[in-house]
């Protein structure tokens, strides 16, 4: 063999055994690199477990932080709707305290002013016929409808008497008459005029029924 064959070949040879540790070189660069490949996956998926993890767990705490706020909530709601009911409630019967303390102290005036129109009656019944024009009557009179005109705005009324049907819620009767104009049970005398204040009885009728 010559020598520039044998140099081809050695040179043949040698570019050979370069691509085969090229081959080889790279087969193991990729052997190598698939592992560190999937250990960055794996690494990644561990984070990302962790991420979820810890969302959820921060969700669950805001989620529950907010159902003990809403329980709050509706616990002072309730609470104040109970005081509101409460303050409603004293609302009222306060102003039915004060309604019954104001009725009864009309009641009480219009019953002091009631023997003061008794005598105003009786004063104009025992007036002269001749006299009932002159200023003195006249006066006595306009002061007496006045009164009268005051006690009627105020609700006062009196209680009507001789010919109704005698009723023991409004009359008092305190004797017994015969009568030919009236029946029996019926009123046929007032004694003592009678009055209502609001519908409610100030003073009974004094009266003669019919026997």
């Amino acid at each position: 063999m010559s020598d520039e064959m044998k140099r081809d070949l050695q040179e043949e040879m040698q570019n050979q055994t370069e691509e085969e540790i090229t081959e080889e070189e790279e087969a193991t660069g990729t052997q190598e690199t698939e592992p560190v490949q999937d250990d960055t996956e794996s690494n990644d998926t561990e984070a990302e477990e962790k991420a979820d993890k810890k969302a959820s767990k921060k969700k669950f705490k805001l989620d529950k932080k907010q159902d003990a706020m809403k329980e709050k909530i509706d616990e002072l709601e309730d609470r104040v709707k109970r005081q509101m009911a409460e303050f409603e409630n004293f609302r009222k019967r306060t102003e039915k305290e004060k309604a019954a303390m104001f009725e009864t102290g009309a009641k009480s005036v219009i019953e002091k002013i009631l023997p003061v129109v008794d005598n105003f009656e009786r004063g104009l019944a025992t007036i002269p016929e001749e006299e009932k024009g002159s200023a003195f009557a006249e006066g006595m009179e306009m002061i007496y409808k006045q009164l009268l005109g005051e006690l009627e705005k105020m609700d006062v009324k009196p209680i009507p008497a001789v010919g109704e049907e005698f009723n023991p819620d409004f009359h008092n009767a305190v004797m017994q008459v015969e009568s030919e104009e009236f029946e029996s049970g019926v009123v046929a005398q007032e004694l003592l005029k009678g009055y209502t204040y609001r519908d409610n009885v100030v003073r009974h009728s004094m009266v003669a029924v019919v026997s």
